[in-house]
């Protein structure tokens, strides 16, 4: 069956500006909005994507919306002269959006993602008690992971709220660009915007060690020298949360030596095993319970088996087994997660499917959890 050309209940609109774009996205409960020379703009709804009902975009239309994005003259040098520019957009009458402008066929592009006003509980956002017992720590690293679009940020934004909510304490984030704002509650919160607060992440975060911070926030951790100076900060009492491109809990551990030279490798491993109090690994997948999408979680929690698993490169290859017998934790696999959402009505076996490392291990479990599939 084909798919609709727009999403349910889509309203026409003339493109004519930027607003009238972001508009149509925030009624239609768009995640995403594309925009892109040659072709029509789409919505991502529900996870997929969705062409409004208008004509494509020319080439300058195109380039006049992205520009009229780009908050500074700074993002737009960036565009025009590195070819792409990563900025975040606030208009008080639809809402605020983080963007990412880029070339596409010689003709300008962009995504912007909505950044919701309030901050999702952990209930909202279907994330078990574990997460709000790390979020409680009150030192060590804490790794949010997964793929573009994953929630990474949203999860981050949740357990930020929390510490805001529950703890005295200063909370510093380092963002690119800041999404969700926090108000001072009972901790007193510093954000600071790449390109706009600070021109350097790394740098920043060295500075980070002398604002007096109880708690940071790294927005994405992207090189060795960001890396090295978060578990600095981790092993001198500060909670550090950071977010890491990932599939996997093992493939986060690998990913987060592997920035490190060969030479450091060893004592790197060491250094993260004591540090790290647990790694979060998340995808979303579609509601079974019409729209929407929920998150398929995989949680590796820091105990003893844990860290010598890290710090022993022999053993590393155990994580996975270490987190699935990790119940009494709070750990889960991917695997474990979505077997529980499909045997609650939650998620469909297909949707399972995206999500786990091993399809046949995933229908072994289903059966000996006793679902069965209906004809």
């Amino acid at each position: 069956m084909a798919l609709p050309t727009q999403p349910p209940h889509a309203v026409e609109i003339v493109p004519l500006t930027l607003r009238d774009l972001l508009r149509a996205a925030v009624q239609q409960g768009a995640s995403d909005v594309h925009i892109r020379a040659g072709a029509v703009p789409l919505l991502r709804v529900g996870g997929d994507l969705w062409p409004l009902d208008v004509p494509p975009l020319t080439p300058e239309q195109a380039e006049a919306l992205v520009l009229s994005a780009l908050p500074s003259e700074r993002d737009r040098t960036s565009f025009r002269d590195d070819r792409e520019a990563d900025f975040a957009v606030n208009d008080p009458e639809v809402g605020r959006f983080r963007a990412n402008a880029y070339w596409s066929r010689g003709g300008a592009a962009m995504v912007l993602r909505h950044v919701k006003e309030s901050i999702p509980s952990f209930e909202d956002l279907g994330l078990p008690p574990t997460v709000r017992d790390l979020a409680e720590r009150t030192s060590g690293l804490i790794l949010v992971c997964g793929p573009t679009g994953s929630g990474k940020t949203t999860t981050l934004a949740a357990m930020i709220s929390h510490i805001n909510a529950t703890r005295r304490c200063h909370i510093l984030t380092l963002e690119d660009p800041i999404e969700f704002l926090h108000n001072d509650q009972l901790a007193t919160v510093s954000q600071r915007e790449l390109h706009t607060d600070t021109l350097d992440l790394s740098r920043a975060l060295r500075a980070a060690m002398r604002q007096d911070p109880d708690v940071i926030l790294v927005g994405e951790i992207r090189d060795v020298d960001t890396m090295r100076t978060a578990l600095q900060a981790a092993e001198t009492g500060h909670l550090v949360l950071a977010s890491l491109h990932a599939k996997s809990v093992v493939d986060a551990v690998n990913r987060v030596i592997d920035i490190f030279p060969m030479e450091e490798q060893r004592q790197a491993r060491a250094t993260i095993a004591e540090s790290l109090q647990g790694v979060l690994c998340q995808q979303l997948v579609s509601s079974a319970r019409g729209t929407g999408r929920r998150m398929v979680l995989e949680v590796a929690v820091a105990n003893p088996r844990v860290r010598d698993a890290i710090a022993d490169l022999d053993k590393t290859g155990q994580l996975e087994d270490i987190v699935a017998e990790g119940e009494y934790y709070g750990m889960r696999t991917f695997e474990q997660d979505a077997v529980r959402l499909v045997l609650a009505g939650d998620i469909t076996v297909q949707e399972a499917e995206k999500v786990v490392p091993r399809v046949a291990d995933l229908h072994v479990a289903l059966r000996r959890a006793g679902y069965r599939e209906s004809s």
